[in-house]
């Protein structure tokens, strides 16, 4: 049910609206579609964890100033299956760096229903990414 207050003001956020985060880096965006979902009518978990490495990698491909591999998925968690429609926002935060590999946290929220608006978390996942040279070998990360 909707707060009578904020639809006499519109301009007043409903504090219980559904929400994306705000205080992460929006790093990739994506809607899936029919070719993507498996027999059940979700989402693939692995296109899933295909995006989750895409979006992982933007921080730390900007720290590492160059080339960088994953190098392990040290969590991956499924909250909630994703349908064909969802609106996928995938949000990164870097959790460690080191001298040659950056670990990064990725969240990913479905924004669905577009007429009555439910945004909710599906996916979270700790990914690790270490900094490679011309010949795949580990490398240090460039300070500042």
């Amino acid at each position: 049910m909707n707060d009578p207050a904020a639809t006499a003001n519109p301009s007043v956020p409903d504090p219980l609206a559904p929400r994306l985060p705000t205080d992460k880096d929006l790093v990739l965006r994506v809607m899936p579609m029919p070719a993507d979902a498996n027999a059940n009518g979700d989402i693939f978990g692995g296109w899933i964890m295909a995006q989750v490495d895409l979006a992982g990698a933007v921080l730390p491909a900007r720290i590492a100033k160059g080339r960088i591999a994953t190098v392990a998925v040290n969590q991956f968690v499924f909250k909630q299956p994703v349908s064909v429609g969802d609106l996928l926002s995938f949000y990164a935060t870097v959790t460690r760096v080191g001298t040659t590999s950056i670990t990064v946290h990725v969240e990913v929220y479905a924004e669905r229903n577009p007429q009555d608006l439910v945004v909710v978390k599906v996916t979270e996942a700790n990914l690790t990414y270490v900094a490679i040279d011309a010949h795949g070998q580990p490398r240090p990360i460039p300070k500042g």
